[in-house]
């Protein structure tokens, strides 16, 4: 019996499956359907790497002219310095942003973001040191001119989105659409991160990590080399670039850009001052950021719907819906009409910016690209900066129930200026 049993196969038994617990595989989630062109767009080779690292770089940019107001305010206890020291490294980054953007067209951009990034790390460590120590007023106004030329990582990266979808245009107006999206989470959390490190921090520590970020970002996007665009070379010997204010079109873009820059630095003091007459001082960042959301919203649906009618016309539409829904903020009377009106506006915002920088695309040589998207953000910086000073003086003489007045007048300067964009038949 021993012998028998012993010279059996041994065989394993398998016990039978338990009732009600047969294992089905899981399906892979699928993104909702209007976020699915966002899905495939990050699903290019490398675009979700050099994306991440623009936008550190981005949100350090975002950082920047709050974190360096703040510092010499707090540390100088004077406001009117610190505009000044900012309103400086203004002017200067409109002078030399076109000019990097045309240096990156033609060596590449990690031949120029690399050699930048550096020169505004010694302008940022020289600027802390000053303020730090109590260096004399110039020495604050050379290191905010020393620290403002950096190329713009948001050209660079919808340079990219263009080189890496040439010829899908569907593709281009999605990317469009995120880039204006990352632009909007920048600058609603780039200020506010500032404001937190230099009140509750130290004074310095706003500049000292957006320089960090700054750094690390344009280093990491600049090592992502197979996603760059090839460099274009330089005009043959006789030849001379043509300007780009005289490319048919580009003049009335550029107004409609620095208008709308207006609209956009006025509409935040405006609201500043419009809340606080309703009492409501401290919940004006909150209602600010109602805006940003509002354009952040309209950003990705734009973005996933398909591209109908001319590119002008879709233009010229933002413009005017933007103009008309500034409109109802001259008869906001309490801070509840307020938050939803400038949700609403902030919605008119997104589609306006996504189809203008899709309108530089078209008007701009593709050997320019990077050098025309940094000239239109001089256009937008400059408009930010005197917006802002224009919408101070109408709250301060004409009090806040007037305030909205700037931001309005600013949106009809947009649309004329689009309007003529549009007769001019820029292309469809």
């Amino acid at each position: 019996m021993i012998l028998f049993l012993a010279s059996r196969p041994v065989v394993r038994r398998v016990p039978p499956p338990a009732r009600g617990r047969t294992r089905r595989r899981r399906r892979p989630r699928r993104l909702p359907a209007f976020l699915a062109p966002y899905g495939r767009l990050l699903a290019t080779p490398g675009a979700l790497a050099f994306t991440l690292a623009a936008f550190t770089g981005r949100l350090a940019g975002a950082m920047l002219g709050v974190a360096n107001v703040l510092m010499v305010a707090i540390a100088r206890d004077s406001y009117a310095l610190a505009g000044a020291v900012s309103a400086t490294g203004v002017a200067v980054t409109a002078v030399t942003g076109p000019l990097l953007g045309r240096l990156v067209d033609r060596y590449g951009q990690a031949r120029i973001a690399v050699p930048s990034v550096a020169v505004f790390a010694l302008g940022a460590t020289a600027m802390v040191l000053c303020v730090h120590h109590g260096a004399p007023a110039w020495a604050l106004f050379l290191c905010a001119a020393g620290s403002s030329g950096v190329p713009s990582l948001g050209a660079m990266t919808r340079a990219r989105w263009a080189a890496l979808h040439p010829d899908d245009a569907a593709a281009r107006h999605t990317a469009a659409s995120f880039e204006q999206v990352v632009d909007e989470v920048c600058f609603m959390a780039g200020p506010a991160l500032a404001m937190v490190l230099c009140t509750a921090v130290f004074p310095e520590a706003g500049l000292i990590t957006a320089a960090a970020l700054l750094v690390t970002g344009t280093l990491l996007f600049a090592a992502r080399r197979r996603t760059e665009p090839p460099p274009h070379p330089p005009l043959a010997a006789g030849e001379r670039a043509v300007p780009l204010a005289r490319t048919p079109g580009m003049r009335a873009l550029l107004g409609t850009f620095l208008a709308t820059g207006a609209v956009f630095g006025s509409m935040e003091v405006a609201t500043v001052a419009t809340v606080r007459s309703f009492g409501g001082a401290g919940a004006s960042g909150a209602v600010l950021a109602l805006q940003a959301a509002g354009s952040c919203a309209a950003g990705l649906v734009f973005g996933a719907l398909p591209l109908r009618g001319a590119l002008s016309t879709r233009f010229v539409t933002g413009v005017a819906a933007m103009a008309v829904a500034v409109l109802p903020l001259l008869a906001a009377d309490s801070l509840a009409a307020l938050a939803p009106l400038l949700f609403l506006a902030g919605m008119a915002t997104a589609p306006t910016m996504i189809t203008g920088m899709s309108l530089v695309h078209r008007l701009v040589p593709a050997a320019r690209l990077n050098e025309g998207m940094t000239t239109v953000y001089t256009a937008l910086l400059i408009g930010i900066s005197a917006g802002a000073a224009a919408g101070g003086w109408t709250a301060d003489h004409l009090g806040s129930a007037s305030a909205y007045t700037t931001p309005v007048t600013a949106a009809t300067l947009a649309l004329t200026a689009a309007l003529t964009t549009h007769r001019r038949r820029t292309p469809t």
